[in-house]
């Protein structure tokens, strides 16, 4: 017995010393920092492994869209849309809808912009939407901000935008920054739109998504992004904010003021997102596949618009149904519901070789818990396996669209990291295969792979470490007091909140904005001065 003991503690004694070795090799290789084409995860990964619906579903659903814009049309246009629609062979009927013929939808399919760059006001940031390549962001118009010390909502202010900016802007696993709050605390429209604006370049560098009330809003914004750029041809040849437009009312009406912005956007220079948001059950079919069709519908008379007004316009395939519970008729976008909506739209993107974009991640849970935790992980993952280009509000969402949490922007940030490892899937070549590596550890070396070459060099280049996560094992939890994940957001925000004042936007320019426009509302004090 005392020999068999004295082995096992030899034995232990033995593994020890193997995984201290191991670790000191693996803390030496954390040093080096990696390039960006070798990270485990990064920014347009390739997705499409995830296909909820098979080749015979798209072709129906395709056709039940043009047989849906053939013969029921859109109603509700301004004059404007009626003229730059009839100009290229739609036609407006005495029950004042417009309808779309087939080949008129098609051909604009046809001829659509595709593979474009969503620039960032720094380059690193650009984004190619190309494809299956998945891009995960933020969007929304929360009323609330979450007060999750408090376990409280309070309403939405400007300075808590640009907070949720500048935490984006710092984290790596969300690559985009739309507009996800509004201010509640400017009644104005007309200053709403500019001061949101305004908060979201400043605080970001990466690419900015924002919408607009009215037409008339449009022109001071783009006065204020023309000077960002340096001049109206630098803005138009790097576009760096897009403009999320629900120019569509569902079912099938056209959006009157939110035509007039499309137009105003198109017009000068800045990218569209054609955003249909029907709800199953309420402004939508029940019947997942007819939410998918009214949506795709939807989308397409868009698309025909935009290239009416200009060939080859920048136009993302917003398709958003959302889900309603159907027993109360309130939205769920943390449902599993959802995330087959979410995915099957990015399928009918990919049907059509279009840019998608779609909602993932919008959870029903009011703080960062566990059902918050499945809700974003579940819709998030299934967004980015189904190939969706654009995920938006992604990140931060709670409350189905209602609240939104700057501590949950920290550890969605870990959350989508999780997702785009998934996206990126498994590599079978020749050496990940090991047959050498199993060969030598197994007949020549220690019988573990802790210390191996192969593992030294994929720790960070095939797995992702989460920055906020816990992986401590019980023991290092108790001695560390017992953390959990949500104390750690928080005294990151905090950190973050203190520290991270971006500045590539330059104090010069601001004076020069701040000057000539005298409605923007966000203090110097709330910038870091």
């Amino acid at each position: 017995m005392s020999t068999a003991l004295e082995q096992h503690d030899l034995t232990v004694a033995d593994q020890r010393s193997r995984r201290s070795g191991g670790r000191e090799a693996r803390r030496a290789m954390r040093a080096a920092p990696l390039a960006d084409d070798v990270r485990p995860i990064r920014p347009g990964l390739e997705g499409g492994r995830y296909k909820p619906l098979g080749q015979n579903d798209l072709e129906r659903i395709h056709e039940a869209v043009l047989t849906l814009l053939e013969t029921v049309g859109f109603a509700n246009a301004i004059p404007s849309c009626i003229e730059a629609l009839t100009r290229v062979g739609a036609s407006y009927d005495g029950d004042g809808r417009i309808r779309f013929p087939r080949e008129l939808v098609m051909s604009t399919v046809r001829t659509a912009a595709r593979n474009f760059t969503l620039h960032g006001q720094d380059p690193r940031h650009d984004m190619l939407i190309q494809g299956t390549r998945v891009h995960y962001g933020t969007a929304g118009a929360a009323v609330h901000l979450v007060d999750v010390e408090k376990r409280e909502y309070r309403e939405s202010l400007l300075q808590d935008i640009y907070d949720a900016a500048r935490i984006v802007d710092g984290l790596d696993n969300i690559h985009f920054f739309q507009r996800p709050m509004v201010p509640r605390d400017i009644p104005d429209p007309a200053d709403m739109d500019f001061n949101t604006l305004y908060a979201c370049v400043m605080g970001t560098s990466k690419h900015v998504g924002t919408s607009f009330t009215v037409r008339e809003n449009v022109a001071p914004a783009l006065e204020m992004l023309y000077a960002i750029a340096g001049g109206e041809e630098n803005f138009r040849a790097r576009p760096f904010v897009s403009n999320s437009n629900c120019f569509v009312v569902p079912p099938m009406k056209f959006a009157e003021d939110a035509c007039g912005v499309l137009e105003a956007c198109v017009e000068g220079g800045i990218p569209i997102l054609l955003l249909s948001a029907g709800q199953a059950g309420a402004t939508a079919p029940a019947a997942i596949a007819g939410a998918v069709v009214q949506a795709v519908a939807e989308v397409l008379a868009g698309l025909v618009y935009v290239n009416a007004l200009k060939p080859g316009h920048p136009a993302i395939f917003g398709t958003w149904p959302f889900v309603s519970d159907l027993r109360t008729g309130a939205m769920s976008g943390g449902s599993a519901e959802q995330a087959l909506l979410t995915a099957a739209c990015a399928q009918m993107a990919q049907f059509y070789d279009l840019p998608g974009g779609s909602a993932a991640g919008m959870a029903d849970s009011k703080l960062p818990d566990i059902q918050s935790g499945y809700e974003k992980g579940i819709t998030n993952v299934m967004a980015g396996l189904s190939g969706l280009n654009l995920v938006y509000e992604s990140a931060g969402m709670h409350a189905s669209l209602l609240g939104f949490c700057l501590e949950s922007l920290i550890i969605d940030n870990d959350m989508l990291g999780h997702c785009q490892r998934c996206v990126r899937g498994i590599e079978v070549t020749d050496e990940a295969l090991s047959i050498d590596t199993i060969t030598e550890v197994c007949m020549n070396g220690p019988g573990h792979y802790l210390g191996n070459e192969q593992t030294l060099r994929l720790m960070q280049t095939e797995y992702f470490y989460p920055a906020v996560g816990d992986r401590f094992s019980p023991k290092e939890w108790n001695e560390k007091g017992r953390p959990d994940i949500l104390q750690r957001a928080i005294a990151e925000k905090k950190k973050i909140l203190a520290e991270r004042f971006p500045r590539h936007v330059s104090k010069n320019i601001d004076d020069r904005l701040r000057a000539r426009f005298e409605n923007i509302l966000l203090p110097r004090s709330g910038m870091g001065g």
